[in-house]
Order: C-alpha cells, then structure tokens, then sequence
C-alpha cells in the first residue's frame, strides 16, 4: 500500500488565499505537523483596494497566523499577488514567484488547489505550481496532491470542467477537532450552515470523504504525481 505521508522532507501547501489551505488540507497540516515535519504555507494572493479595505485584508492575515500556529505550520509565505485578479498578471510571474518558493522550500510533498475550481485564481495557481514543480530539475517534490476547497470545487460545472475524482485519502480522525478549531479562527470567512463555508459542512465533508474508506474522517485529494 502506498504512503503517500512518510517522508520526513518538508510539505508546502499552496493556498490561493487565506483559509483555503485549512479547508482543503487543514486536518493533514496538522497531522504531519504533530509526526514532526515542516509545513509550510504559501499564500499566493492578498486582497488589494479598492476591492478590498486594507482592515478586511490585516483582518483576514491575523487570522490566518493564529490558525496556522494551531495547525503547527512551520513558516507561512506570503506572496502578495492581486486577489481575485491573477488572470491580468502575467503568468511567468506568477510561475516565477512559486518556483523560487518551491527551490527554497525544497518540499518532498506539495499540496495544491485543483485544475477544476470555479475560481480563476485557483486555475492559475494549480497550473504555475506544477510549472514550479516540473521534474526535470535537481530537486523537485516527488509528490504532488490536489485538495478540495469547499465553495470553489463543488461549484465547477459537471462534465465541462475537471471534475474532482479522488483516489487518496488521509486519515484526519484524530486531527479533524484542530482543523475545526483552526477554521473558526477566520471569524471573517466563517458562515451559518448549510453553508459550505460553516463548520457543520466542513465536519460532513470530513465524514463523507471518511466513509468511502471506512474511516470516522478523512480529508480526499486527487493525485498528480508520485515518484517513488
């Protein structure tokens, strides 16, 4: 059976904007953490005026440094690209960006957002991680995994865009408490159930992705890449 965690090599998450890495792999983060091994996050965009106030932005970025420190991450990296406006930046510097990240970080592990997201930023993101990550270099991560975002992945468009079929999946049973706890700390994102952004469904999705392998939680990926 393939163990796609057992590595001691650091893991860097590459997360859109703040909060998606909770949503997507927060359970794992701290999983990994807890076996002692460095994870990192990589924040890639941040909100800029006017779209977004800069009390919204400092908000949301306090946020985040509470939740990774619950999660045990290593070192979060801010990347400060345009939220929300990644497709009028040129894309060799956004490749440019994650690819000197990927060289410092050295990571054994990547997680990254998945092709098929509604959102453009997680397209484009997914796209220049795999560019940061090509094989062909003198280290490059033998891994690579796409989360799930709730409120981005479940919103694609069925048989127009890639659909998130997983075939991974990481026990979270013990660590799903701390990626609750870590996803209340963004007061700002959080939302009354049902919607997908409320603990109550990030705790049933949890559920769910544990059930298909007969485990009380789990959190599902998709493989890109894994070189033994």
């Amino acid at each position: 059976m393939q163990d796609f965690f057992a590595s001691d090599r650091p893991v860097l998450v590459v997360a859109p904007h703040p909060d998606d890495e909770v949503l997507g792999a927060g359970g794992l983060m701290a999983r990994l953490a807890d076996a002692g091994r460095a994870v990192h996050v990589a924040v890639v965009t941040r909100g800029m005026a006017p779209d977004f106030p800069d009390s919204l932005i400092e908000t949301v970025r306090a946020e985040a440094r509470r939740a990774h420190a619950h999660l045990g991450v290593t070192e979060t990296h801010w990347l400060d690209l345009p939220a929300a406006r990644l497709g009028e930046v040129p894309h060799g510097e956004v490749n440019a960006k994650i690819g000197a990240l990927v060289r410092d970080v050295a990571p054994g592990l990547m997680l990254v957002p998945h092709v098929g997201d509604i959102h453009l930023d997680h397209q484009l993101i997914f796209l220049s991680s795999l560019v940061a990550a090509r094989p062909h270099q003198a280290d490059y991560p033998a891994t690579i995994l796409a989360y799930e975002t709730l409120s981005e992945t479940n919103w694609n468009a069925p048989y127009l865009s890639p659909g998130f079929l997983p075939q991974v999946f990481a026990d979270i049973t013990q660590t799903i408490d701390r990626k609750l706890e870590a996803f209340a700390m963004f007061e700002s994102q959080v939302r009354a159930a049902p919607h997908e952004r409320s603990i109550e469904t990030i705790r049933a999705l949890a559920t769910l992705r544990g059930g298909t392998v007969h485990r009380a939680a789990c959190e599902a990926f998709v493989l890109i890449r894994h070189a033994a």
